[in-house]
């Protein structure tokens, strides 16, 4: 999402019939989730589109075709536990602007949006929201939103502009302002150290499937620790390696526009591996009391089994979430996402296998104080492993909306993995037409459905510790452009006002009451 950050052009071209659908990996690809067995959904013989009237009515058809009435919120508000931590969430180079400012190098993803044709109407990351230039305001804005939490993204061509050697003191001092001005108006800051924007020069050097890249974000971890690591915040490592490998560098939708299957499967590995030396060096400088955590932050939801597709939708699961979620959390990977089979990544299992060296899976494994959850929605999938439409769509042509897959979804990882708390790193919903609206109330809806599932699961035994809204900001949309809004906040990129949505109003009083109401 920002998420988001996922190309539809595949999307768009399918076809309307979902029976006549052929293998489209993309979209699946950047959706992201796991199977759901005899239990769980699964769409009629035929792939025909099940009922679903809103995120919380309607039916929808089991594996073995038969009717189940969705779960249903009580009529009194849902609370949340004390201490439950309410933000918004930012990355860098989608509200920054300012890209070549005091000292700031090019990014992957300036190259990438100065190519003809790459992005919805030319634009690029100048001036995104101004969020650089207008970062005093914005705190402002946050406080009377009344957010506990912001999570942003330190740009890393701007600590290091060339991505190694010295730091670049004027970007650091532009986020130690920002994380003292955070905590000053009782914030807390969570700190994302790579939200896609890969130093350029790296990339001339081979980017993420290149193994150096981890040990150069090592060396930049260790700086803004260095720099950062004396106040409270929550850290999270890698946004969403999933995309930036298959999206980035086996379909070429976004920076850096490349289309190779087994650099993408290197560039998985070698991401998780700068996870885990992050985290290595977070320890190094953090005492064990201090009041910070650091993990990683995975986009994650169901795959829907079409009937006969269950073992397609396996596979897909493994190269969805398995292959992120058993390195982090069980120190082995899948051996089922890699391959030739229906439902699997199309590259060569060796692309991996070579890239793995002796103790890497340990450092990827290293324990982390949190896991990130990145939820937007659902997909499902045929036979040849093809995505077909289960629940209505966004805006966005790849996010299928289905509120119950966010408890499916926590739910899953309490009882497939071992313990860690969670945080909801990114959950939102674009508004209809670029220009967007304040009366939103698809978005309110939308959120207000996804936090009665996260206080379902809380009460289901998930230990949910807080949930980042995605997002703050109208934004610079990846290969979207400015022509998708997913602010509580519209900003006119022409004026740079801000004005809060209907959304935000409503957001607030979530906040308030620690609790989320029954729908009107």
């Amino acid at each position: 999402m920002s998420h988001h950050a996922r190309p539809t052009e595949a999307a768009a071209r399918r076809p309307a019939d979902p029976s006549a659908m052929s293998l489209d990996r993309r979209t699946l690809l950047q959706a992201g989730g796991w199977i759901v067995g005899a239990s769980g959904l699964a769409l009629a013989a035929g792939c025909t589109r099940t009922p679903s009237p809103s995120p919380t009515t309607g039916t929808t058809a089991t594996a073995g075709g038969a009717a189940t009435a969705p779960w249903a919120p009580p009529s009194e508000p849902m609370a949340f536990p004390e201490g439950f931590r309410w933000g918004a969430a930012t990355s860098a180079f989608q509200v920054e602007g300012s890209t070549t400012a005091d000292g700031r190098g090019p990014s992957i993803w300036d190259t990438f949006a100065a190519l003809p044709g790459t992005i919805d109407g030319g634009a690029t990351g100048d001036p995104a929201a101004d969020h650089y230039r207008r970062w005093r305001s914005d705190l402002e804005l946050m406080s009377s939103l009344g957010l506990g939490a912001y999570r942003f993204s330190v740009a890393w061509p701007r600590v290091q502009p060339t991505g190694s050697g010295a730091a670049n003191a004027r970007g650091l001092d532009f986020y130690k302002n920002l994380v003292d001005g955070l905590l000053e108006r009782n914030i807390h800051p969570a700190v994302t150290l790579y939200h896609w924007d890969l130093p350029q020069p790296l990339q001339d050097a081979g980017g993420w499937p290149a193994r150096d890249t981890a040990a150069r974000f090592a060396d930049y971890a260790a700086i803004v620790f260095d720099a950062l690591g004396d106040r409270p915040a929550d850290w999270f490592t890698i946004n969403e390696p999933k995309t930036t490998a298959y999206v980035g560098y086996l379909y070429g939708s976004h920076a850096p526009g490349l289309t190779d299957p087994e650099a993408a499967v290197r560039a998985v590995h070698h991401q998780l591996l700068a996870h885990g030396l992050a985290v290595q060096a977070f320890r190094a400088r953090r005492a064990a009391d201090a009041d910070a955590g650091i993990g990683i932050a995975l986009n994650l939801q169901p795959v829907y089994a079409a009937i006969g597709a269950e073992a397609a939708a396996t596979r897909a699961d493994a190269v969805e979430n398995r292959l992120f979620l058993d390195p982090v959390l069980r120190g082995e990977y899948p051996t089922d996402a890699i391959g030739k089979l229906a439902g699997q990544l199309r590259a060569d299992p060796a692309a991996l296998e070579t890239a793995v060296h002796d103790g890497d899976l340990a450092t990827i494994a290293a324990p982390c104080d949190h896991l990130g959850v990145q939820y937007y929605g659902v997909t499902a999938v045929d036979r040849s492993g093809g995505n077909v439409e289960m629940y209505p769509k966004s805006e966005a042509s790849w996010q299928q909306v289905h509120a119950e897959g966010f408890y499916e979804t926590l739910t899953r990882i309490r009882d497939d993995y071992p313990a860690i708390p969670l945080v909801v790193t990114e959950n939102g919903i674009p508004d209809r037409g670029p220009d967007g609206t304040l009366a939103d109330v698809e978005r309110r809806e939308y959120l207000r459905t996804h936090l009665q599932q996260a206080a379902r699961a809380i009460d289901d035994g998930v230990d949910l510790r807080g949930y980042y809204a995605w997002s703050l900001l109208d934004n610079f949309e990846w290969a979207r452009g400015y022509t998708q809004r997913w602010g509580l906040v519209h900003v006119d990129f022409d004026t740079q006002e801000r004005i809060a949505k209907d959304s935000a109003a409503w957001y607030r009083s979530v906040i308030e009451a620690n609790a989320v109401a029954p729908g009107e």
